[in-house]
């Protein structure tokens, strides 16, 4: 879904220029611009009576609209229609006038003339905190598209129990829903997304790491779109640079990601940093993989404790994942489940590595048969998460369940840091 907006611009010319750039922007769907204040207020207050879900995420306004001038005007749109987000457009940068602006609840500010990349990044993050708010107010949480798209993290309880091979196929069946996906390799030392999808691109989450502000351009140049129409952003080739990626950079670069794509699932690995413990942090959904073994379980366990302990996650708020599940193995999903203290996933992936063997060999895992009882679990799991359509199967006896979200927790900080990693 597209983010709207609707501009506030009582001179032609301006408005002319401020058209001419939002239509170059990507998921924008600019309205007609409003002449004046008196419009905007009504055009807004018409929209609010049929549902706080017409109103548009964003709204542009000049500094030279008018009768009201611009500064109580982004007061009153504020006070009014706190679930909008107002950008005031001004030739005056000085700090005075950014900290007025503030003070009237702008959520931000862009200087004339326009910029493209400015304008961007100014709408962009307006628009997510337009449906952040609204997702907290309780409306649009069915709609998980545009600024406000889905967030799900994939971690090992610790490596070798199946984590890539089920962000993957996560993203796959998402895709394959018809939702633009981003994948995201936030296993920053030893992440192997490219080796399983046979992709060579020079470009990584690193290389975002220390921009301030990521504009949709500069987003764009970092992610390598695979063959799948997967938009992804792989984990640096030199693993000493994953150090570079600070809990900071990690939340701006998911925020952008969600800006841009209904669908965002990030590898995070079974080694806590900084970092892919901001992106659990940010996610609406938080996917822990485990096998049916004592070493794995325990790991799992201790990994669920970790994250309580540095207020990453709580444990009711994590989902498990048994990989690798077989009939006769002695600890079941339910005493993993027991053991944890988390959700247990309504779906067992089966012990069926044969199945994946030779697609994994080739770096070809996005080509793995459809008859896999191994990709069907996978892709029964992206629809009780919310990634896709209904179950594409389910285990004997045990239907799938829609698992409740966990909400938009990209506004708290990790409060405690991990020490040197």
């Amino acid at each position: 879904m597209s983010t709207r907006i609707l501009p506030a611009v009582g001179d032609p010319d301006a408005a002319r220029s401020v058209m001419t750039l939002l239509s170059q922007l990507p998921d924008a769907e600019p309205a007609p611009p409003v002449t004046d204040s008196t419009q905007l207020v009504d055009a807004l207050a018409r929209l609010a009576a049929v549902s706080l879900d017409e109103l548009p995420e964003v709204v542009l306004v000049h500094e030279r609209i008018g009768p009201v001038p611009a500064l109580e005007l982004v007061r009153e749109v504020a006070l009014r229609f706190p679930a909008v987000g107002t950008v005031l457009i001004t030739a005056d940068a000085s700090p005075v006038l950014f900290s007025a602006a503030m003070d009237s609840g702008a959520r931000g500010l862009v200087t004339l003339p326009l910029g493209y990349e400015e304008l961007a990044s100014r709408v962009q993050a307006a628009a997510q905190w337009s449906t952040g708010v609204r997702r907290h107010l309780g409306t649009g949480a069915d709609r998980p598209t545009g600024p406000g798209g889905t967030v799900v993290t994939v971690s090992g309880a610790k490596g070798g129990v199946g984590t890539t091979v089920t962000a993957v196929h996560l993203a796959l069946a998402a895709r394959a829903a018809g939702r633009s996906v981003a994948l995201v390799d936030m296993d920053l030392q030893s992440g192997d997304i490219a080796s399983y999808l046979d992709v060579q691109f020079r470009r990584s989450v690193a290389d975002l790491a220390t921009i301030a502000d990521i504009s949709p351009r500069v987003l764009q140049d970092a992610v390598f779109v695979h063959e799948t129409g997967l938009s992804l952003l792989l984990a640096p080739a030199e693993g000493e640079r994953g150090e570079e990626v600070t809990d900071r950079a990690a939340r701006q670069i998911v925020s952008a990601l969600r800006g841009r794509h209904e669908v965002v699932v990030v590898d995070c690995g079974s080694q806590l940093n900084s970092a892919n413990a901001a992106a659990i942090e940010m996610a609406d959904t938080a996917l822990l993989v485990t096998t049916p073994d004592v070493v794995a379980v325990r790991a799992a366990k201790r990994t669920v404790r970790m994250w309580e302990r540095l207020q990453v996650r709580k444990a009711e708020e994590t989902v498990t994942l048994v990989n690798r599940h077989h009939r006769s193995t002695e600890i079941q999903p339910p005493l993993v489940q027991k053991i944890t203290g988390t959700r247990i996933a309504g779906v067992a992936v089966p012990a069926h590595f044969k199945e994946l063997q030779a697609v994994v060999d080739a770096g070809r895992l996005h080509e793995l048969d459809a008859k896999s009882t191994v990709k069907q679990a996978l892709w029964a799991l992206a629809g009780e998460l919310g990634l896709a359509g209904a179950p594409a199967a389910e285990a004997p006896g045990k239907p799938g369940k829609q698992l409740a979200r966990a909400g938009d927790r990209g506004s708290l900080g990790l409060r405690r840091r991990t020490g040197g990693r």
